[in-house]
């Protein structure tokens, strides 16, 4: 099947690069002029959590040409319909799109074009654009996880939900998952905490944790989800194998304090991500907060829940890009009064 990553910037550059290393064909789409034609004349070069180099299929949108089987997008969702529309001249008529973005961007997706070509994958590692063609890995080896989730029994049994799963395990471990609805507010849950706080903050992962305020936010941020969750009648899944509800949440303040001592170890082998947010934040881009800590505040006034945290970071981030504040750790200030 003809396959191609649409958006393959930060994270589309490694999982093009793993697929293409092991013998695979797989064009790597951007938009960065500068950024494909680096991956053209040097190959995609892959440092941090793993180091190699490796040559690559590397084109512009208006360097496309014929029909593609399967397209993995990972554009961000700021103009998702727009973007899907625009596939869809490129898309074969029994061709699918696997969404990788964050939040949950399978509904716009699937109005475009069907549910039973729709699919919908959580990445569990994370990696940062360091210069045109190098991507920094920045999650460890065996945290390389996709959790990969069909809308439909027919778009599952299809031949392309195959092939998706044999290209993505070239790079990890991919995780079939039933319940995709609730492995997508797994992934939102870890994005709304660390990804938010650490683009408020201007730091990675580990240095949310770090700070105890930050981890106090984090932490906040984490409940709200949970008990939003839980009012809507949706089941979060485990993340790599451990229930992250049962070790988060709490209803007591012995319960709170351990949920507080496990946050550091839970984000680990995570702890040098720099968020998406943060990276667009610095080279002056819009970023998609609406579409992760966003969708915490809409889902729980849909579901009565309060999101006074969510509600704080969506306010600061859109504050920080109209250049109102920095992201910094003396932001922490803004979440005193709640």
């Amino acid at each position: 099947m003809r396959t191609a990553i649409y958006g393959a910037g930060s994270l589309g550059t490694v999982l093009g690069a793993y697929i293409t290393r092991a013998g695979e064909q797989i064009d790597l789409i951007n938009r960065n002029q500068k950024h494909i034609e680096a991956l053209k004349k040097d190959g995609a070069k892959i440092v941090g959590k793993a180091e190699f180099v490796q040559p690559v299929t590397a084109l512009l949108p208006d360097e496309m040409s014929g029909k593609y089987d399967i397209i993995f997008l990972m554009t961000k969702q700021l103009e998702n319909r727009a973007v899907v529309e625009k596939l869809t001249a490129y898309l074969a008529d029994d061709g699918v799109i696997c969404t990788m973005q964050n939040g949950l961007p399978e509904q716009s997706v699937s109005e475009v074009i069907g549910e039973d070509r729709t699919y919908g994958c959580a990445i569990g590692w994370g990696a940062q654009l360091e210069d045109p063609g190098v991507s920094r890995l920045t999650s460890e080896p065996d945290a390389l996880v996709f959790a990969l989730g069909a809308l439909t029994e027919k778009g599952k049994a299809d031949a392309h939900f195959t092939e998706t799963v044999r290209l993505l395990s070239l790079m990890g471990k991919v995780e079939v998952e039933e319940n995709f609805i609730g492995v997508r507010w797994s992934k939102l849950l870890v994005n709304s905490a660390f990804s938010g706080m650490s683009a408020v903050l201007g730091c990675n992962f580990g240095e949310v944790a770090d700070n105890k305020v930050a981890r106090k936010y984090a932490q906040a941020i984490i409940k709200e989800i949970i008990d939003s969750t839980e009012a809507g009648g949706v089941h979060i899944e485990p993340i790599q194998g451990k229930d992250v509800v049962k070790l988060l949440n709490y209803h007591s303040s012995l319960r709170q304090k351990i949920s507080f001592f496990i946050i550091p170890i839970a984000i680990k082998k995570h702890r040098l991500i720099r968020a998406s947010m943060l990276q667009d934040i610095e080279k002056g881009k819009p970023c998609e907060v609406e579409a992760i800590n966003g969708v915490v505040s809409v889902y729980g006034r849909k579901v009565g829940v309060p999101t006074p945290v969510n509600d704080r970071v969506v306010e600061i981030i859109h504050g920080i890009e109209a250049g109102k504040y920095q992201p910094s750790f003396e932001n922490l200030s803004l979440f005193a009064n709640l």
